[in-house]
């Protein structure tokens, strides 16, 4: 498992412990839960994607 990898298993543990339904872009549903984190979200193309795109009561509140 790369760094990458043990980090991200890392981050979606602890989104999880914190209430949040931890999603992949392909299956994502932003109202199966009050707080989403979709993982790789695409931005406008070229831009790339961020690592994750949350949402709370189906509203983008951030990224990182």
């Amino acid at each position: 498992m790369t760094p990458e990898e043990r980090a991200r298993k890392e981050i979606d543990r602890r989104l999880g412990e914190a209430g949040w339904a931890v999603q992949d872009y392909a299956q994502m549903n932003i109202r199966a839960a009050s707080g989403v984190a979709v993982r790789e979200f695409p931005l406008r193309k070229g831009q790339g994607t961020v690592d994750y795109m949350l949402y709370a009561n189906a509203k983008a509140i951030g990224s990182t």
